[in-house]
Order: C-alpha cells, then structure tokens, then sequence
C-alpha cells in the first residue's frame, strides 16, 4: 500500500504539473477515442499499451474480457457499453486479450477455479471459447499452444457476444461503429490484430482494420 501512496505524491509532485491544463479541459466532459474492453490481469494496462492520456479511452475491465451477451447478466457490463456507445458516441470497440490468461486457464482446467464459484460462473459466458478449443483443435495438445489459441477464440465468441448488445448492432449497422479483436502478447509487447480475411490474428499495423463479419473458415494459429 505504501507504493501505492508514494506514488500519488510523485504523481501530484512531477506528473499533474505537466499535464494541468489537459486535466482541466476534462473537467469540461469526456470524448474518449473507443472503448477498450480487456481483462482485468495487472499485467496489461491500456493507457501505456496505446500511449494515449487520460480522456482518450473508455476502458472496461472483466476477468478474461468477457463480455456477456446481452439481457444475460443485469450489470456493469451492458451499461459501460451502451453508455460508450450511445453517450458518448466512439467509433471503435476493441476486445484485447492477452497472453498467460488466467481466465482462460481456468477455462482449460477448472480444477484451478473450483473452489471460486463466481468465476467459474462468469465464465460459463465463454463456453462457446472452451467447446470451439476442446472440440476443433484436439490435434493440438501443447499446453502454452492451447492457452494462446484460447485467448485468440475467447476475442472472437465475446465480439459475437458484443454484437448481441442492441447499441452496439444499431451502431454497426449504421456504419458508425468499427469492431476490432486485438491479443497483447506482454512477454514480448506485441500486438495482434484479427484479420477476417486470412483469419488470423497477425502483428498490427498502421491501417485501420475492421472485424466486421465473424463467420471464418477457422485458420488461427500462429501467435
């Protein structure tokens, strides 16, 4: 706790000063960039992955950045997204997973969740993610393989879920909404970004690219 409270005093000391007029423009709303939807594990932190300030992203946070499909949970999870969309009107949703989740190790094993109910309940919305890997990639048996390969479908089954969510459909039919899949490997800083058209996930590049149609003939890996 300590660290964290020395941290406030160095941010208030030599951070705040620098950047004093931009937190005072904030006072006048938000028009964050998108929402950004990733797990709630330490290891990743949106802001420094995107180097973009305090206003720029709208960030949700759920354990192996679930999303559930809408009218399923009465929760903090179906207001985020409609209030991004609806309110405050981003262009972009991005679902980023990341490597060594401990969501989708459990979702693997549920021996290591047994004796946590809530998550082993709140990860019944990725059951579609565990029955796509035990069931289409049996030949693939190598555990790091798999836990990756997880985390690439979970991205894909939560953006279908996401779609579910009237704001989100209305948007994206509209034109006024660009869906994107990303995966954060941490031990390296690379990120992928999901191709439809050679489905996969491969290293992000400048250009825009948009998950629109979910339907894929099942490339995937590498990673």
């Amino acid at each position: 706790m300590q660290k964290l409270v020395d941290g406030i005093h160095e941010f208030q000391r030599n951070y705040f000063s620098q950047d004093q007029k931009l937190f005072e423009t904030l006072t006048e709303g938000q028009k964050p960039l998108a929402l950004f939807i990733t797990c709630s594990d330490s290891r990743i932190n949106p802001n420094y992955l995107t180097q973009t300030k305090p206003g720029e992203l709208f960030i949700q946070r759920t354990a192996g950045n679930i999303v559930p499909p809408y009218g399923t949970v009465h929760g903090g999870e179906a207001a985020t997204i409609e209030y991004a969309v609806s309110a405050l009107k981003v262009k972009d949703i991005i679902i980023c997973g990341h490597s060594h989740c401990g969501a989708m190790s459990g979702l693997l094993d549920p021996a290591l969740i047994e004796k946590m109910p809530a998550v082993k309940s709140y990860l019944e919305h990725a059951e579609s993610t565990r029955r796509i890997v035990d069931e289409n990639y049996t030949h693939i048996q190598e555990a790091d393989r798999r836990l990756i390969l997880t985390v690439q479908e979970n991205v894909l089954v939560q953006i279908k879920n996401l779609k579910t969510h009237p704001s989100v459909a209305a948007a994206v039919g509209r034109g006024e909404l660009k869906l994107h899949g990303w995966v954060y490997k941490f031990e390296t800083g690379e990120v992928f970004n999901f191709h439809p058209d050679e489905g996969q996930f491969l290293p992000i590049q400048a250009e825009d690219i948009v998950l629109s149609d979910l339907e894929l003939d099942r490339t995937l890996p590498p990673i």
